[in-house]
């Protein structure tokens, strides 16, 4: 079944290792996702932005699917299902679906409005045993249409937001959505040691972690990131695997590619990318 992911980030924050939190789009990548979870015997956070919701019919359909697969493939480690970059509208839908957790982004507000409405979702999270993940300092690159330049949070900020009772916490700390470009300044880490300062034991949360260089990933566990999302690496090589297989020619004689087939050189592609990330974060055989 799926849970909260309080217990894990708890564990990992004490244990200075991370979770992987894997965006999902569709059946194929989540199922590749879960079993890599299971072999490697590491808790996993499974991803939904809300575009990827509507694509695959709804929050209730991800929640279905998930559920099922879960009991199907006997997935025996924590998984949690969470809701990546939520709006306050997004948020709600996703408690009533049946998620386990939920993030809401409310970095674009004022700090003030960001204050109410995160208050109001972590009472809720609490009275159904939910996580949920707040935002400060919006996160560079683009995210279902919301864009950050890549700012570092006000410490201060943060900590009025963690004391709100949140589960875990994202900063900006110069991170950025999708690739980096070539003259990215790097993460700043003085940002993340005073964001940790004032926040204490609580789980923070580094978005954006393809492209950072395993040094920084390291160096950020280090100090208190427990949570590292990817989701742009998975898409890269998702593609790149589906590509050489057209271009392969392994079509049925003619009658086109047997969809099935066509996905599996991406699917599997998926499950050595999140293996890598898994070992990178010292996730495995943590669950």
């Amino acid at each position: 079944m799926l849970v909260s992911a309080e217990e894990m980030l708890t564990k990992a924050k004490a244990g200075k290792y991370a979770v992987g939190q894997f965006n999902i789009n569709n059946l194929e990548w989540t199922k590749a996702i879960l079993l890599t979870a299971q072999e490697l015997n590491s808790p996993v956070i499974l991803g939904v932005s809300e575009g990827a919701g509507k694509y695959m019919c709804g929050y209730k359909t991800v929640v279905g699917m998930v559920n099922g697969m879960l009991e199907e493939l006997n997935i025996t480690v924590p998984v949690a299902l969470h809701l990546d970059h939520g709006s306050y509208e997004g948020a709600k839908q996703c408690i009533e679906a049946g998620f386990s957790s939920i993030m809401f982004d409310g970095s674009h507000y004022p700090i003030e409005e960001n204050v109410e409405k995160t208050k109001e979702l972590v009472a809720i999270c609490k009275e159904k045993g939910m996580s949920i993940e707040a935002e400060v300092g919006s996160i560079g690159g683009e995210e279902d249409g919301v864009v950050g330049a890549g700012e570092c949070a006000d410490p201060d900020e943060c900590k009025m937001i963690a004391d709100l009772g949140v589960t875990m916490l994202a900063a900006g700390i110069g991170n950025i959505h999708g690739k980096y470009p070539d003259n990215w300044a790097g993460l700043s880490f003085e940002t993340l040691d005073a964001v940790q300062q004032k926040t204490g034991t609580m789980p923070l949360v580094l978005h954006g972690g393809t492209g950072i260089p395993a040094d920084m990933i390291q160096k950020a566990i280090s100090l208190g990131v427990s949570k590292i999302n990817v989701n742009t690496e998975c898409q890269l090589s998702f593609q790149e695997a589906t590509r050489k297989y057209i271009e392969a020619g392994k079509d049925q004689e003619g009658k086109g590619f047997d969809p099935r087939k066509l996905l599996a050189p991406g699917t599997e592609a998926i499950k050595a990318t999140v293996k890598e990330k898994m070992d990178l974060f010292g996730s495995v055989g943590k669950a």
